[in-house]
């Protein structure tokens, strides 16, 4: 290789980690957009973008993941607002990627990494169920799952159902044991019907490991909740 190659070559590489004229700050950009578009529901509001696009990037590393199409698409994940109870709900991440891949086209991105983000953001859905087929998709859906647990996890879950007009629990028979689960009714129900499930679909191992740390402070609640009704907590759903 001559020395004129091997110094494009390099100049290449370097301009890779650059920022461009187009794109002096993606981060920035992308929340300006987001800013345009409105506020989602109580549990997809702009607080939740930034914890999942905090969450991803540390999710990259261990990975292998493309850091730059990985803070796209967490950034962009939810940028098209579908009410829960909307008939496009399916649709919703389809939607949103190509959203996403609009924007990211008018920046001036080649169209492989427009691709890239738009299979990581269609992905991210639990209730689309598509299987990530990159690196930059297991790391956007784990740090989007990562934020219905734990705390904050708990707290959206609330809010949601406060929005919804739902209740806490059912009455008498809060762990759904002679019933059905209701999770539009009694938001406890939400912690079986979904968030007890999330780590066991967790796509990294750093994923998977904070999400069982995250997913046993939903146990614990559960177990007070118990006691606090002086009533028997749920260890069957719990293990």
């Amino acid at each position: 290789m001559s020395r004129r190659r091997a110094l494009r070559g390099a100049a290449a590489r370097i301009r890779e980690f650059l920022p461009t004229a187009a794109e002096p700050d993606l981060d920035g950009l992308c929340e300006a957009f987001l800013l345009t578009r409105g506020e989602g529901d109580a549990a997809h509001d702009l607080d939740h973008v930034r914890r999942v696009v905090v969450a991803a990037a540390d999710l990259c590393a261990p990975e292998g993941a493309n850091e730059r199409l990985v803070r796209a698409a967490a950034w962009l994940h939810d940028c098209v607002h579908v009410a829960k109870d909307s008939p496009d709900r399916s649709r919703a991440s389809r939607m949103c990627a190509n959203e996403a891949g609009r924007f990211l086209r008018g920046l001036g991105w080649t169209e492989s990494d427009v691709l890239a983000v738009e299979h990581a953001v269609e992905a991210h859905s639990f209730t689309a169920g598509i299987e990530p087929r990159t690196p930059e998709a297991r790391v956007v859906q784990d740090a989007d799952r990562l934020d219905a647990l734990g705390a904050h996890g708990l707290a959206r879950n609330l809010m949601l159902a406060g929005s919804w007009n739902g209740r806490l629990a059912h009455p008498t028979d809060p762990w759904a044991r002679r019933r059905p689960l209701d999770d539009r009714a009694w938001a406890v129900d939400h912690h079986f019907a979904k968030l007890l499930r999330l780590p066991g679909t967790m796509k990294t191992a750093a994923g998977r490991r904070e999400a069982v740390r995250r997913a046993d402070f939903l146990k614990l609640f559960l177990r007070e909740l118990a006691r606090e009704r002086g009533i028997d907590p749920p260890e069957e759903a719990l293990g």
